[in-house]
């Protein structure tokens, strides 16, 4: 498999607030919002034209990191069932499911059911997870959590390519077991894989139809994504093209008349369009986007805004 997104223009998705509020980015007015919020961005969202919508996953959070990540992350496959039903084109993505938490037969039903109710939308985005406490409580050994997503990575696209599947793995073995539905998109969902140091990058270049960087500000973006070529080329993978991403700052559409934040990208749209471009300048072909806001109202303003003056400068 290879890209999925259309080729002379830079898509654009978004990780919802409500479902993930670490302390580091969630809003005030997000704490007391629930589903009725969730859908109305995801339905924004949906009529905007972004290529996808996406959902974290944790199961529980440690006190120690409570300060920092809080305590409030919604189930994935959960939420982007529901999501699926509630919202007609847009793609439903997990960012990022840590696959190692769960046997790769659970998640490879998971997602197929996900792109058979969402008739095709699905992406499978996976990562290696990184709270140890969360390792522990589900009996999973952090240390080995890179060559585990591994070994389910290469279990997964296995089990969404064919009904019946063996697989001889160390962890995990599957002698003939066929299971439906299968998935609406053929040969499979595609398989994006996050993360952002250099056994990561091997990863999305090994087995990874898209990248989701994780940790890459434009500072170090450019030499991440030479690297990223590099071991495409190290797999015989150089001539395909990848759905490559990248997590913008922050941003606001037009002048706030309130304190955003230093370190957000802010302005008139041409403004933050000519940011933006950057991005699809060093390689990248989808962006993933947050708003500064003040209430629910807000956001979806800017929501809109950014669609109708933002994107159609992307290309």
């Amino acid at each position: 498999m290879a890209a999925i997104l259309p080729p002379g223009t830079l898509h654009v998705g978004m990780q919802l607030p409500i479902q993930s509020q670490s302390k580091l980015y969630a809003e005030a007015w997000e704490e007391t919002s629930g589903p009725d919020e969730l859908g109305r961005i995801a339905q924004a969202c949906d009529r905007a034209g972004f290529a996808y919508i996406a959902v974290c996953d944790h199961t529980a959070i440690p006190r120690s990191h409570a300060g920092a990540m809080g305590t409030e992350w919604w189930d994935t496959m959960t939420t982007l069932g529901w999501l699926a039903g509630i919202t007609e084109r847009i793609r439903l993505i997990s960012h990022v499911s840590v696959l190692a938490y769960r046997h790769p037969m659970m998640s490879a039903k998971a997602f197929a059911t996900l792109d058979r109710i969402s008739e095709g939308r699905a992406i499978v985005g996976a990562g290696a997870g990184h709270v140890e406490a969360e390792f522990e409580m589900l009996g999973v050994d952090f240390k080995t959590r890179g060559k585990a997503l591994n070994e389910a990575l290469e279990l997964l696209d296995l089990a969404l390519r064919d009904e019946y599947v063996t697989f001889a793995g160390e962890r995990w073995q599957v002698s003939d077991m066929g299971a439906l539905p299968r998935p609406v998109q053929t040969p499979r969902p595609p398989i994006w894989i996050g993360g952002s140091a250099g056994a990561a990058l091997k990863r999305v270049a090994k087995y990874g139809d898209g990248w989701l960087p994780q940790g890459s500000p434009r500072g170090t973006y450019p030499a991440q994504l030479a690297e990223l070529k590099g071991y495409m080329a190290e797999f015989g993978r150089a001539e395909e093209r990848l759905d490559i991403g990248a997590i913008t700052e922050i941003m606001y559409v037009g002048e706030a008349g309130w304190d955003v934040g230093a370190h957000t990208l802010t302005g008139s749209a041409d403004k933050i369009a000519e940011s933006l471009r950057w991005y699809g300048e060093q390689g990248a072909n989808q962006i993933q986007v947050r708003f500064r806001s003040r209430d629910l109202a807000e956001l979806l303003d800017q929501i809109a805004l950014f669609a109708a003056e933002v994107a159609p400068n992307l290309s």
